[in-house]
């Protein structure tokens, strides 16, 4: 399956549009760490859009998120490093994150909400008008993290080892 036909699966079987927003910023995130480390672009952005293909069916067992997408995308023939990376990005299952890709896509999944988070609390709402340093005054407060419901230390968490394990890999 290309981009264009996961697109139309995703907004078939995602409940909100919130949800599918959250997925192409992931995918646009990906899109961008695989240009910055010399990657495959479709392919980690395909990984970025199809994250959460599941959680339709089990935003109420966070225990399966992950593992069930990764079996859908298995049976429509994504390619299996793409079906790897969407099982290890849920870190309730403490599986190990091998590639560049699965890093990659674990630390993108909650930066897109701490970016949208940001734009929220700016008069005018819009992506458009956050810059890096914005977010990392915002990322860097501690009040803003705890209105965030968590985003800050799951983010903390993440980037102080994935990020270093992305650069080491570089």
């Amino acid at each position: 399956m290309d981009r264009e036909d996961l697109y139309q699966v995703i907004v078939e079987r995602t409940p909100s549009r919130n949800l599918i927003n959250h997925m192409l910023a992931v995918e646009a995130i990906m899109r961008g760490l695989a240009v910055h480390f010399h990657e495959d672009v479709e392919k980690w952005g395909l990984a970025g859009l199809v994250h959460d293909i599941d959680y339709g069916e089990t935003k109420d067992k966070p225990n399966m998120h992950s593992i069930v997408g990764s079996e859908q995308l298995h049976l429509m023939g994504v390619p299996e490093d793409i079906c790897y990376a969407v099982r290890v990005h849920n870190a309730l299952h403490g599986l190990p994150r091998k590639s560049m890709m699965d890093k990659a896509l674990y630390a993108a999944d909650p930066l897109s909400g701490l970016i949208v988070a940001c734009a929220l609390i700016r008069p005018e709402k819009k992506l458009a008008q956050l810059d890096t340093d914005f977010v990392m005054v915002r990322f860097k407060e501690k009040r803003f993290a705890l209105e965030q419901t968590g985003i800050r230390c799951l983010l903390v968490r993440r980037w102080d080892s994935i990020c270093t394990s992305l650069l080491r890999s570089a």
